[in-house]
């Protein structure tokens, strides 16, 4: 006989990630939001030489990259709490706020993690649509239920591209109770020019009821060193944060990356910048291919190629351009260098063709 597992497994997708190259192939790897650029120098050569002490376990607590994100944010320490990256803190989250049966409510279509953490937390999804391309916070905030704990918020939102503007998200706030925990993923943030768009951290000291959400896996480059951390205006949070973290789960590489990675900060910002100027000229040469491209803030574009989104997806797959397609909704492209955009566009074109051909 096999064990028995909870039925909710039967119905519940695994995350699906990005596709990655064979080894040896030539393709342009734009399906997971990874930055083109490897960890600086200065960073791998404080990695290798914390291998030197890979007998002994991290520090639970990452009590050294907590003060520095602190003192970087200008917030308290027990404000700050360190995890696995930011989506390990999305599922902490929920593991704090969320009872079975009450409620997590996020936008739709957001990131594809969200609603898998809610069901297996027993918690109960409640997805708002889109207005459009960006959240509808007046939709989110009627909402509310008194079954209501804990809302997310995606920003730049994942996979669609648009930021939150703050005026928005200060009048959102305002509308919801205080006792529901209010979650502003920012995974993206460093890519964002608008200065409209909203920055957690300013809202902190009036919300205690908000979090923030940032990741050394984007700009900074350490995907797959695994971590990310949470600022808190409250912190009660950040500290129930910690109680349900899975102990020893932020590496000791991982932890010496990031505290190189902030000391390197301003290096890393120049790679950003370089990102950001190829986003806007890919996103209007999409768009003068008859792609409704929304505005992006992210390091990433969107295509909303809606039912034909699996066939133009194959069109990118046969040019060796690997994009992450939703299926019956669009596709995510991410924003690189020059060579990869042009990769892009050739694929895009071709995939435009026999649209204007019927």
């Amino acid at each position: 006989m096999t064990p028995k597992l909870r039925p909710l497994l039967r119905g519940l997708p695994p995350y699906k990630p990005g596709r990655r190259p064979l080894p040896g192939q030539d393709l342009a790897r734009l399906a997971s939001n990874e930055t083109p650029y490897p960890p600086l120098p200065s960073v791998i050569e404080a990695v290798a030489t914390s291998l030197a002490e890979g007998n002994r376990y991290p520090d639970p607590a990452a009590t050294q990259l907590t003060a520095a994100l602190a003192a970087r944010h200008g917030v308290d320490e027990a404000q700050v709490a360190v995890g696995c990256g930011s989506v390990s803190l999305v599922q902490q989250l929920v593991q704090i706020a969320a009872d079975p049966g009450e409620e997590v409510m996020y936008a739709w279509r957001s990131f594809e993690a969200y609603p898998g953490f809610v069901k297996v937390a027993g918690a109960r999804p409640v997805e708002v649509p889109l207005r459009g391309y960006e959240h509808d916070l007046d939709a989110m905030a009627d909402a509310v239920t008194d079954a209501t704990r804990l809302i997310i918020l995606c920003s730049p939102n994942n996979p669609t591209g648009p930021a939150l503007r703050e005026t928005d998200l200060r009048a959102f706030l305002g509308r919801v109770p205080d006792q529901v925990l209010v979650v502003l993923d920012e995974a993206y943030t460093e890519f964002v020019d608008d200065p409209a768009a909203v920055d957690g951290r300013r809202l902190l000291p009036d919300h205690r009821n908000l979090a923030s959400l940032r990741t050394f896996s984007k700009a900074y480059g350490l995907a797959g060193l695994r971590v990310g951390y949470c600022l808190a205006g409250s912190p009660q949070t950040a500290a129930a944060l910690r109680q349900v973290q899975v102990p020893f789960s932020v590496s000791l590489p991982a932890q010496v990356a990031a505290l190189a990675s902030l000391d390197a900060e301003p290096e890393l910002m120049t790679r950003v910048g370089e990102v950001v100027e190829q986003r806007e000229p890919l996103r209007a040469a999409l768009r003068e291919l008859g792609y409704d491209v929304p505005p992006a803030q992210g390091n990433f574009v969107w295509l909303p190629t809606g039912a034909d989104t699996m066939r133009v997806a194959g069109v990118f797959d046969d040019a060796g351009v690997l994009v992450r397609p939703f299926d019956g909704d669009g596709i995510r492209v991410t924003v690189t260098t020059a060579a990869d955009s042009e990769r892009v566009l050739e694929a895009a074109a071709e995939a435009a063709r026999p649209a204007a051909q019927g």
